[in-house]
């Protein structure tokens, strides 16, 4: 468990927490509200929560369930997303989010079809705790539809905007100039907050320190603390399998090429090596990793099930031999 009293708001549990769930409401508001700089009569007074799953078929994976979906009293559906590792097209996965909540609103009813003037706006928020886009030097980015002419916002159902933690450098309290700001500080730095930056923090943004007060431990039971724990370990687990099978297709990639660099040269050593590799089998390759995960890295069955593609079973008779 974390030293501090908080925990980390980029835990997926911790973050449905704090803006997933019904008592939270008026901070997920707070916090749409802020990062989309609506204020007075185009303010969100109201959301509500709709069905996380966008493919049953799916639901699963994580990635056909979102952390967020809710809908303001406009009709626009508003999602938002904490990405806290680092994924190969996230932005385009944004975008096939954001466009299967605008298809679901037709539904599949004879009324409904054709009825595209009904369609609402999606607003995509994301969280991000890497860098999604490096050739840009701001934290904050927003991305809309304009004509390239002039830059008129005709097609407006499309809103994007992305956090990018890392480039958020502000770690004092005192620096903080707006709520952009101070909610990037939160997602960034709050699991080690102290008890003087919460009471700063609550002083200038009252809904800040409720979301400080959502994410402090001894306001969780036992069982909610469990799923943090599990989720932690979830994160872990996926990461140790990633780095081994990262690491073992080096050495085995740096093996093959030794030995047929010998007789051919680097180039052709490379090619030959990885016909070898097919001949030889996925099979037991796929056996020797998981012998590897299962007693060495101690990982979960079903963790390694889907990281190599063997059955349950197959792994059980592993443990069994």
């Amino acid at each position: 468990m974390a030293n501090s009293k908080f925990l980390n708001p980029k835990n997926d549990v911790a973050f449905k927490k704090i803006f997933a769930s019904e008592q939270n409401q008026d901070i997920l508001i707070h916090f749409i509200n802020d990062i989309l700089g609506l204020r007075g009569e185009k303010a969100i007074e109201h959301v509500s929560p709709l069905s996380a799953v966008q493919d049953p078929d799916i639901a699963s994976k994580k990635q056909s369930v979102l952390d967020v979906l809710c809908r303001d009293k406009q009709g626009s559906q508003i999602i938002v997303e904490m990405q806290a590792s680092p994924q190969r097209g996230f932005e385009k996965r944004a975008q096939y989010y954001a466009a299967k909540a605008y298809t679901q609103q037709l539904k599949k009813g004879k009324k409904e079809l054709g009825k595209y003037h009904n369609l609402k706006a999606v607003i995509f928020i994301a969280i991000c705790d890497y860098t999604l886009f490096p050739k840009k030097a701001a934290y904050w980015s927003e991305h809309k539809l304009l004509d390239q002419h002039t830059y008129q916002h005709d097609l407006k159902d499309f809103h994007f905007v992305f956090l990018e933690l890392p480039k958020f450098k502000k770690a004092k309290i005192d620096d903080l100039q707006d709520e952009i700001e101070k909610w990037c500080h939160f997602f960034k730095y709050g699991e080690k907050a102290t008890e003087r930056q919460v009471a700063a923090i609550t002083a200038s943004d009252p809904m800040i320190g409720r979301a400080y007060e959502a994410m402090n431990q001894f306001n969780w039971s036992e069982e909610e603390l469990l799923a943090y724990e599990r989720e932690i370990k979830r994160v872990m687990d996926n990461i140790a399998v990633e780095d081994y099978i990262k690491d073992h297709a080096m050495e085995e990639g740096r093996k093959k090429g030794r030995e047929e660099g010998k007789k051919e040269g680097r180039k052709e050593g490379k090619r030959e090596g990885r016909e070898e590799g097919k001949k030889e089998g996925a099979y037991d390759k796929a056996l020797h990793i998981a012998r590897h995960m299962l007693f060495r890295l101690r990982l979960e069955p079903q963790t390694v099930s889907q990281a190599t593609g063997l059955s349950l079973e197959e792994l059980q008779k592993l443990k069994e031999a």
